[in-house]
């Protein structure tokens, strides 16, 4: 009874265990070696494993070189809290802003519907609709939003076109589209999706998901023997609508710099370790990763209906014309939808405004073929960067009345409106990865990598890449994609410089792939809220996000291997990377 009692107490207590345990075990690390690197490995090591099993809040882990670098004397207090704040906070403060006004204004349900009825009500197509739709919001706010902002869209739709149907013909098979509804009810009004195990959700936000619950007859319709087999149908079609709106907002975030958070991390980390590199900015980011996320969204929508659906592809030119009954009756319900907004408001029309401008800026910045409107500012050359731009218009934000004379001056949006999207636990998970960087840059650390991994240069450069990604992904998988990106930029830029290949060329893929967690519904948080309204289970996600991870990684791969080369000049050794004294030769 003792022993069963302790086990308990042991199993209850486990992650205190585990949090005093590991950095016992890496005590020797310090105390024996007792060098720079050593040092500064032990924090490296123990962040990461921190990090991943999550004992301690993400945010509270990257205050550890706060407090171990000065303790080690690698680096002062001082200077360990002035790399915490970046540029990349300002740019994610100003796109914050714009994400906020999209929302709280309704654009985004407008976007949506616009694009769903431009595409057409064949199931298929319907589900290319969302899963494009998904992907242009998630370019510019972040993904779990994009998510939220969709699934409630798309739920009420089915619903809306299965109520629809039922009413013009009782008694008849189900419609397209119908919902099976006997696994679990989805009628409840909100589910709250625990944000602790990916800080790429802010804390303060309660998923709301609001849905619109069957008539009663539709539920007897959903159990009746006769309707089994369109049941069973419709349910595929909605896992396989489910799983495209939630792989197509990773698609969609990788596309722009401010897309999603690895991104920019990937950003701040090249100027910060490599400040005379200039090479990365919104434009040509855009020209790689563009083409990649159309192919990636193209074939994950082919894939996923072969999956769910079937191999029958005669919808592919079905998208005219000869629709069916049922389709024209769902053409129908989403025609209401979108007239039921109404035209469009002053806020969205100034929303749109801003958001067009702040990307048309970003794209003529410095583009690289042309001088840019920077080149205003030849006494100022590189002060001005995206998050200058962000930043200016995300203020706007906040001065623009929302009303006219006639009602109290009210901004577009207030500050508890956007601190309530701020995800505040990604801009400290970020500050502890850049504090980590300069930690091994200076502790001598990132040189001593280097050298441990030079005989890696007698493989083939896309051998070694290859090799990168497939780490990269699987990592992703169990631990957040800020935290997968922030713990191997250190260790892959010392690569590259040891094998002398360009950095970017090992950077850039690892980065896009830290975004392909596809597998599990705690992969990442967009995972979660769709597997929240109940049509998945978890081997559902499971086969169809192997799929789509191997598309992802050979779409990088095709990229990086093809247009990224004269892009980026890839093939060559930049003057702005260090060379090492000794270093294998090889290059792509």
């Amino acid at each position: 009874m003792m022993l069963k009692k302790l086990r308990s107490g042991l199993w209850n207590y486990r992650s205190i265990v585990l949090i005093v345990f590991t950095p016992l075990l890496l005590l020797p690390l310090p105390l024996v070696i007792g060098t720079k690197e050593a040092e500064c490995g032990f924090v490296l090591l123990l962040m990461a494993v921190y990090w991943i099993t999550e004992l301690i809040p993400l945010s509270m882990t990257a205050m550890f070189p706060a407090i171990l670098f000065p303790m080690f004397g690698i680096m002062k207090s001082s200077e360990v809290a002035m790399t915490y704040f970046k540029d990349f906070h300002f740019l994610l403060v100003g796109v914050i802003c714009l994400a906020t006004s999209i929302e709280k204004w309704g654009l985004h349900r407008r976007i949506a519907l616009r694009l769903v009825t431009m595409v057409g009500v064949n199931p298929a197509w319907l589900m290319l609709g969302f899963m494009s739709g998904c992907a242009f919001l998630s370019m510019w706010v972040q993904n779990t939003s994009a998510v939220t902002m969709v699934m409630p869209i798309m739920e009420a739709v089915v619903q809306q076109i299965l109520k629809a149907k039922e009413e013009e013909t009782a008694g008849e098979d189900n419609p397209n589209l119908q919902l099976d509804e006997t696994d679990e009810d989805i009628g409840k009004n909100k589910e709250d999706v625990s944000d602790n195990k990916h800080p790429d959700v802010p804390e303060e936000t309660c998923v709301e998901i609001q849905m619109v619950s069957p008539p009663a007859a539709a539920q007897a319709a959903v159990c009746h023997p006769a309707a089994s087999r369109q049941s069973d149908r419709d349910l595929m079609m909605c896992k396989a609508m489910c799983l495209g709106i939630a792989y197509s907002s990773n698609i969609g975030g990788i596309t722009t710099l401010p897309g999603t958070s690895p991104n920019l991390i990937f950003s701040e980390y090249l100027h910060q370790i490599y400040p005379s590199c200039d090479c990365i900015n919104f434009g040509n980011w855009l020209l790689l990763c563009l083409p990649i996320s159309v192919i990636m969204l193209l074939l994950t929508w082919i894939w996923l209906h072969w999956l769910f659906i079937g191999s029958d592809c005669r919808f592919l030119w079905r998208c005219g014309g000869g629709q069916s009954e049922k389709e024209k009756a769902a053409r129908k319900v989403i025609e209401d939808e979108y007239r039921a907004l109404g035209p469009m408001s002053s806020q969205e029309i100034i929303t749109q405004l801003v958001f067009l401008l702040m990307v048309l800026l970003w794209l003529t910045r410095a583009p690289g073929f042309i001088p840019g409107w920077a080149s205003l500012f030849p006494h100022h050359s590189g002060y001005i960067t995206d998050a200058t731009v962000a930043l200016l218009l995300g203020l706007v934000f906040f001065i623009i009345p929302a009303y006219g004379p006639s009602r109290k001056y009210e901004a577009m949006i207030s500050w508890d409106e956007f601190q309530a999207s701020m995800p505040w636990k990604v801009a400290l998970l970020v500050g502890g990865g850049f504090a980590l960087a300069e930690g091994t840059k200076k502790s001598g650390l990132s040189f001593w990598v280097a050298e441990l991994m030079t005989p890696l240069g007698d493989l083939p450069v896309m051998a070694t890449v290859t090799i990168a990604c497939i780490i990269v992904t699987t990592v992703t998988e169990v631990a957040s994609n800020a935290t997968t990106i922030t713990i191997f930029l250190p260790i892959l830029s010392p690569l590259a410089e040891a094998i002398h290949v360009n950095p970017l060329f090992v950077l850039i893929p690892a980065t896009l792939c830290t975004s392909f967690s596809f597998l599990l519904p705690v992969s990442n948080p967009p995972n979660a809220v769709v597997f929240a309204y109940g049509h998945l289970s978890t081997i559902d996600m499971v086969k169809a996000g192997l799929g789509v991870n191997v598309i992802g990684v050979l779409a990088v791969l095709l990229a990086v291997a093809t247009w990224g080369v004269p892009l980026f000049s890839l093939d060559t050794y930049p003057d702005w990377a260090p060379v090492l004294p000794e270093f294998n030769s090889t290059i792509p």
